[in-house]
């Protein structure tokens, strides 16, 4: 359809009902998403005129459980929360993709040139082009396209913005150009593809999975070939808490070497114990040689380890605590996984910029408004970035603007699990 056709859908509430459905938002938050995209197609008119055009949303993430596990082939626990990134976007048959997202440089990938270049690493146009290589490989045909994006996922801020663009653009490659034939799993490894060979992050497939797949999931990731995902049922509002993400003030978007440091240092005390990943490894073999594996590694890869093989071992229990309505089980174990992040993954702060210490200060004073209630850790990849806190409905509002007051406005955000990742909601 036009864009004049599907503004039209739009005001006229046609869309309500897929907007409830991926949202799980009626009346006025409805009304407001409804608002959001509309200026996303009156947007992509003015700048791509006469173009079709078709919307997709791609959902943020929060981690649950299993703080870097992924890259080990472990196991985590991670929902899709409220916040996204939206795109309205159709085909052009130029041989281009062309991104606008508002206020970041406009993307340009030729469709005839889809080689890592080491000049793009870092930057929007490496997903891009990494999306459409990974396409083109499984044989599909892209014939170039248009698409203007809007996010309210804060970039650095640990929700997964680059995993959420990178789904957004392979949903809505996948819609344009493939059928819609790729699953959510699919498109999850072929965001992680862009990222590690394209952008130059050597993530795991967390991120990526939880953006796609929507709702809170627990994966296993032993063959990440084909990942073992269990969806979980989770009311936070019926557990009388809400999720906060806080974000520490400190950005997490330059970090590459020290998330590079934990990935080849557990990487190392695997080799040293004759696997690739962790996941490999017997702990009890890990203890049992742990002289020489400290000797070859060294101290901080050893507790590294230390980290993932607690952490990974405590995410099927925590989606049990949650699959059973034992909520207060499920917190204790947040707050053990922050004391492990703290004590032996070394997350909080990067050894390069030892005076820089948001994330520590964030969790303190997220403790002092807490009370001894509730849980927080750290959140995502560390270093810098946000916390998540696990608050107690009732402490909810002074909690928000206790941490808003030394933070500043809206450092503390509200999230709501969603049940959709990665969409097409019309087109």
């Amino acid at each position: 359809m036009d864009a004049s056709e599907l503004l039209n859908h739009l005001n006229g509430g046609a869309l309500d009902a897929r907007i409830e459905e991926i949202y799980t938002l009626t009346g006025e938050g409805r009304d407001t998403v409804r608002e959001r995209l509309v200026d996303l197609v009156a947007h992509f008119a003015d700048e791509f005129p006469g173009l079709s055009a078709a919307l997709f949303t791609a959902a943020g993430r929060t981690e649950m459980g299993g703080n870097h596990t992924d890259h080990q082939h472990g196991q985590v626990l991670a929902g899709s929360v409220s916040l996204d990134m939206i795109a309205c976007g159709g085909p052009d048959r130029s041989g281009v993709i062309r991104v606008r997202s508002v206020g970041y440089p406009e993307v340009v990938v030729a469709l005839d040139d889809l080689e890592p270049r080491a000049s793009e690493y870092g930057t929007s146009a490496s997903l891009v082009r990494g999306v459409a290589r990974a396409l083109t490989d499984r044989g599909y045909e892209l014939g170039g396209a248009a698409l203007c994006v809007f996010s309210n996922v804060p970039g650095g801020s640990g929700l997964s913005s680059s995993a959420a663009y990178e789904i957004l653009i392979g949903v809505a490659l996948n819609h344009l150009f493939c059928s819609d034939q790729l699953s959510a799993v699919e498109l999850a490894q072929i965001g992680q593809f862009a990222e590690n060979v394209f952008f130059g992050k050597p993530s795991g497939l967390m991120d990526q999975m939880a953006c796609s797949v929507g709702g809170v999931v627990h994966i296993d990731f032993a063959d990440p070939s084909a990942p073992t995902l269990s969806r979980v049922d989770v009311d936070l509002a019926a557990a009388g808490h809400v999720l906060c993400i806080i974000d520490s003030g400190a950005d997490h978007a330059d970090l590459t070497d020290e998330y590079a440091a934990i990935t080849n240092e557990m990487g190392a005390v695997a080799a040293c114990l004759g696997a690739e990943y962790l996941s490999e490894v017997d702990p009890a073999a890990f203890w049992s040689r742990l002289g020489e594996v400290r000797q070859l590694t060294g101290d901080r890869a050893v507790l590294r380890a230390v980290h993932f093989f607690e952490d990974n071992a405590r995410v099927a229990q925590q989606a049990s605590a949650l699959a059973e309505g034992r909520f207060d089980d499920f917190l204790g174990m947040v707050t053990s996984s922050g004391i492990s992040s703290a004590g032996h993954l070394q997350n909080l702060y990067a050894v390069s910029q030892p005076a820089q210490q948001a994330v520590g200060v964030t969790i303190a004073l997220a403790q002092k408004l807490l009370g001894g209630r509730g849980a927080v850790r750290v959140h995502g990849g560390g270093f810098a970035g946000t916390v998540q806190a696990y608050v107690p409905v009732d402490l909810a509002t002074d909690f928000e603007a206790g941490i808003n007051a030394v933070l500043g406005d809206n450092a503390c955000q509200i999230l709501s699990i969603r049940p959709v990742g990665g969409a097409v909601i019309a087109g």
